[in-house]
């Protein structure tokens, strides 16, 4: 693949959805996993398994790489500094329909918590925000769907 994409997680607190954005990634050929904040990791601070993420990713924990930071800001800020594209993911006036988007080289995709989303903080990091229109009742889809939609439609 011609496009290195990599995904933050910006305090993402299900285990379960972590697991199976893990699952998804490695489907998708992601080639990195940054958790921020909060967001849970494959194993916790002494090294244990946790097993909602184990469950849930199928192994592909172990064959994602993956890096637990405090600050999504930092890691923005480096990768933009790398040359990469920051992509957030998010409902904002500024985000374009994500079927619009294309990838092009290096390129972080941010997804935010399951409830108040990317803060408006990491946002305006972003050099450019993408959402998927929705067309029922509800307002968003679950973080890890989000993020297989997203995934793969940037592999077309």
């Amino acid at each position: 693949m011609t496009n290195d994409v990599a995904v933050l997680l910006h305090n993402v607190r299900s285990a379960h959805n972590v697991g199976s954005i893990f699952r998804t990634a490695d489907a998708a050929g992601v080639s990195k996993i940054y958790l921020a904040g909060y967001t849970p990791a494959p194993r916790d601070r002494f090294g244990r398994v946790q097993k909602e993420i184990a469950k849930t990713a199928l192994g592909a924990e172990r064959s994602v790489p993956y890096e637990h930071v405090a600050l999504s800001r930092t890691v923005i800020l480096r990768l933009k500094r790398e040359g990469w594209t920051i992509v957030g993911v998010e409902q904002d006036a500024r985000a374009r329909d994500y079927r619009r988007y294309r990838a092009k080289g290096k390129t972080l995709f941010v997804f935010g918590n399951e409830v108040r989303g990317i803060p408006r903080s990491l946002r305006a990091l972003c050099n450019k925000l993408i959402e998927i229109p929705m067309y029922g009742t509800k307002e968003s889809l679950n973080v890890a769907v989000t993020a297989g939609i997203i995934l793969f439609h940037v592999r077309q």
